[in-house]
């Protein structure tokens, strides 16, 4: 199925992060298009995780801005990013261990409950009726992630790659215009992997989300996005197409050494 990419849904623009003296992002700026997937790969320590930071409002820059959908932004807060439809999964599980998968899907709808705590609590007239219509939601997540038979157990009893599936589901709960992922691959086995890249393509044509995907895994990269940025000791060293990145004598000395 060809997907239609369309205009700039995110801009960067001259990104600069220091901790102290040390600089961690230097002057990055990048675009992401709607409907896209757009990679930032780069060796460890290049700036990756930062400049998603940066992005959903965990660090403020020191310099530079972001605009999402024509606003533009010196600082992102990062209630409102999750509020203007951005969702980040994160590379070390922020997973609540001890409460059911459905459960932890469902406080990714947090931010879409309307009615107020007291009617909640007591889950009469409208609050139940929206929690239905959210538990309804959460079930179609569920079952598009092939988790069906996991929706009671606590998440901490689930292997690794299921954990990182209902990591992804909780930021599916959001309903999310651009889903920033961090590293959703690491630590997974090859047939994991597969199956995660088929669920972050799933997500992107049949949902019609845009994707940001941190990845070190430079065949997935390759194999999945529109478009890839590369990092290197927080400075900006190629972007384009795979086959563009993949033949930039920059990016191929520093990262991809010539055994690639």
């Amino acid at each position: 199925m060809s997907k239609k990419i369309g205009d700039v849904v995110l801009d960067v623009k001259n990104i600069s992060l220091s901790f102290g003296g040390v600089k961690a992002l230097t002057d990055i700026s990048f675009d992401v298009r709607e409907h896209e997937v757009r990679a930032i790969i780069g060796p460890n320590g290049a700036g990756k995780s930062s400049m998603l930071n940066c992005i959903n409002g965990v660090y403020t820059p020191q310099q530079g801005s972001i605009s999402f959908r024509g606003k533009t932004f010196s600082h992102m807060d990062s209630h409102a990013v999750a509020a203007m439809g951005i969702a980040r999964t994160f590379q070390n599980l922020a997973l609540f261990k001890g409460m059911s998968v459905i459960d932890n899907i469902m406080t990714g709808r947090n931010l879409r409950i309307k009615s107020n705590l007291f009617l909640q609590a007591l889950r009469i007239g409208p609050a139940q009726r929206e929690e239905e219509k959210h538990r309804e939601f959460v079930e179609h997540i569920i079952d598009f992630l092939e988790i069906q038979a996991h929706r009671k157990t606590p998440v901490g009893q689930l292997p690794y790659g299921l954990q990182k599936r209902v990591d992804l589901g909780r930021a599916l709960a959001m309903e999310p215009q651009v889903l920033l992922l961090d590293e959703p691959m690491a630590g997974m086995n090859v047939e994991e992997k597969q199956d995660m890249c088929r669920f972050v393509l799933d997500v992107n044509q049949e949902f019609g989300t845009t994707v940001v995907l941190i990845e070190h895994d430079m065949g997935v990269v390759m194999d999945i996005s529109d478009r890839v940025v590369v990092l290197d000791y927080g400075k900006k060293i190629g972007d384009g197409t795979p086959d563009e990145v993949r033949n930039n004598e920059e990016v191929i000395s520093a990262y991809l050494g010539t055994g690639h």
